[in-house]
């Protein structure tokens, strides 16, 4: 099988893509030499689509994810979010992107104990400025959706594995971002709560949510619309959704796009809350 970036097939004309890499590199300093962890990669994810990435230790799979949740920034190349330029913006403006337009479920979860499981939820909504009632309302309603009602007030050490990984995609939720970044998000856990957690994954996906997936588990792979994979810091990608532009915008108000009340997405105006965002400057 030939070599591929990961750039859809060519088709109709479609709204711009959500995330969008362009000669992406990323270079690290070890002595007097340098290792590039990231060569040249050019990547495009849309509104709704559900994307794993897949690569052995070592490949970049790591850096390609801190580049696309803003924790990094490339060497060299272009990394565009909704449109934006993300080297245009500061890192006061980078954070409050990261915050509002990206959730993050991590393998070893990273929920604070001594709080409970409403608090960990609630917790990115107090660095969005989020007054205290519409936090508490927020996060209880992303408990729920993540089946997790009956637990908010448990401390996450009296929580499964499963249940500990539910909450914190309920707080990957609650902002309502764009896009959610799994990192091996079933990798602690044992094979029956990784396929309940891969399924409410998809579950969320199937509403809306675009979903972009690290993974070692190729179960997790095989049920992603699209597989790409790292190899050398370079992308290949193996499997291409079709029609991959069924997902490329999804209809105003599904579950996780943020998209603008008043406007549905377009070439010219992609209509996402994030766009007007960053145009209003608002880096509180």
């Amino acid at each position: 099988m030939a070599e591929q970036t990961g750039v859809p097939p060519a088709g109709p004309p479609a709204s711009p893509p959500l995330i969008e890499g362009r000669g992406i590199t990323r270079l690290y300093s070890m002595g007097d030499s340098q290792v590039a962890a990231l060569r040249g990669v050019d990547f495009r994810i849309f509104l709704g689509e559900n994307v794993a990435i897949i690569g052995p230790s070592g490949s970049g799979k790591s850096t390609l994810l801190h580049i696309l949740g803003l924790l990094d920034r490339p060497s060299a190349g272009q990394y565009l979010f909704a449109g934006v330029d993300t080297d245009t913006l500061d890192d006061d403006r980078l954070a409050v992107l990261r915050n509002r337009a990206i959730g993050f479920i991590f393998q070893s979860f990273n929920l604070v104990s001594g709080e409970s499981a409403l608090e960990n939820v609630a917790a990115p909504l107090v660095y969005a400025g989020v007054r205290r009632k519409e936090r508490i309302e927020r996060a209880e309603e992303s408990l729920a959706r993540v089946g997790l009602a009956d637990r908010m007030h448990h401390d996450p050490s009296q929580l499964s594995g499963g249940q500990r990984q539910r909450v914190a995609i309920a707080r990957a939720l609650v902002t309502r971002p764009a896009v959610i970044l799994a990192d091996e998000p079933t990798g602690n856990l044992d094979s029956r709560s990784s396929a309940d957690v891969f399924s409410l994954l998809q579950e969320l996906q199937a509403e809306g949510l675009t979903l972009v997936t690290i993974t070692h588990d190729q179960r997790i792979a095989d049920r992603a619309a699209r597989v790409l994979r790292v190899e050398d810091g370079m992308l290949v990608e193996h499997d291409a959704p079709a029609p991959y532009l069924d997902h490329a915008v999804a209809p105003a108000g599904a579950g996780g796009v943020v998209a603008d009340e008043d406007a549905s997405p377009t070439p010219e105006d992609p209509g996402l809350r994030t766009l007007g965002l960053l145009a209003e400057g608002d880096a509180s």
